[in-house]
């Protein structure tokens, strides 16, 4: 066990949405007595935002230089939108609370000049006028947005959540997809803009979309501390959505979603898994059941022989 500093020093990235939760969490750990420190830590999808994380190589764009820090020493946890923390972590690290589970829909945002309101009243999930540009660079994203509008013109979009805004209220695109719960954080105004959040039913959200991640060294002096953090109820079904996300072996450049929610009977299951993003065929389907877990390891064996069939 390491030696115990004044403080407790979290590494964050510098986006206003990165800063968002490494301030909460530092308010939460205030709540609990523990001072912190915050350090601001540039990633590589920081430092390259203008390119398709389809041309990027690895994983961990916006994570391995954190977790570095933590292994150096220079910071002693870090704060991480958990979707973006790969299962697999480098040895000597853990994930030691998931914390805060916002809304874990997508929305939609577009410029008002772009809704085909006919669409709109059909109750269309993506109602945007004929060959709109929409932008997002997930491969998640865009297999669905094809599979639901295959006329749409998808151009890739890259940086922070206002720069993503922004580029949308410049005219660049029609329309964009973004995280609601990154939106509801920085509480953005977007009054001069069509919004919907799209139901999980429709469209499927990434694993643990919405979440916190708070990761330690093993066995440090504030993993016990920390881990109070964890918001056992939420995680129960983060953690299965997570370790289905292990069994694909994927990462941001897999076509894929799921989203485990209660229901009043128990718990629902959504996913959505492609081969690339112009499957003619990617696999969508419901579970119900009750049980994460068990809705999970379902889910696999569906999801499974496309996975090996694409390998």
């Amino acid at each position: 066990m390491t030696s115990t500093p004044n403080s407790c020093r979290i590494g964050t990235r510098g986006s206003d949405l990165a800063l968002w939760q490494a301030h909460t969490v530092q308010g939460l750990l205030g709540d609990l007595g523990v001072a912190t420190e915050i350090t601001i830590i540039k990633t590589r999808g920081d430092r390259i935002d203008n390119v398709p994380f389809s041309k990027l190589e690895g994983k961990g764009f916006f994570t391995k230089e954190l977790e570095d820090a933590q292994l150096e020493g220079r910071v002693d946890m870090a704060v991480h939108s958990l979707k973006d923390l790969a299962t697999e972590m480098p040895s000597g690290l853990e994930l030691v609370a998931m914390v805060g589970r916002e809304d874990p829909r997508e929305l939609l945002l577009a410029r008002p000049e772009a809704i085909d309101h006919a669409r709109e009243t059909a109750g269309e999930t993506l109602p945007l006028k004929n060959d709109a540009v929409l932008g997002t660079s997930a491969a998640r994203r865009q297999a669905q947005v094809l599979t639901l509008r295959p006329d749409l013109e998808i151009k890739d979009l890259r940086g922070n959540v206002p720069t993503r805004v922004n580029r949308l209220r410049e005219g660049n695109y029609d329309a964009i997809l973004l995280a609601r719960a990154g939106l509801v954080r920085l509480e953005l105004p977007l009054d001069d803009l069509w919004t919907r959040p799209l139901p999980v039913g429709d469209f499927v959200p990434a694993p643990a979309q919405g979440m916190l991640g708070i990761q330690c060294r093993k066995d440090d002096a504030w993993t016990s501390q920390l881990a109070r953090l964890d918001c056992p109820e939420a995680a129960r079904t983060v953690a299965a959505e997570r370790g289905l996300l292990k069994r694909l072996d994927g990462g941001c450049q897999l076509p894929f979603g799921v989203n485990v929610a209660p229901t009043a009977e128990g718990f629902r299951l959504e996913a959505f898994l492609a081969a690339g993003v112009d499957d003619p065929a990617p696999v969508r389907f419901t579970l119900d059941g009750d049980d994460p877990e068990a809705l999970a390891a379902e889910a696999w064996e569906r999801l499974r022989p496309h996975r090996e069939v694409e390998a």
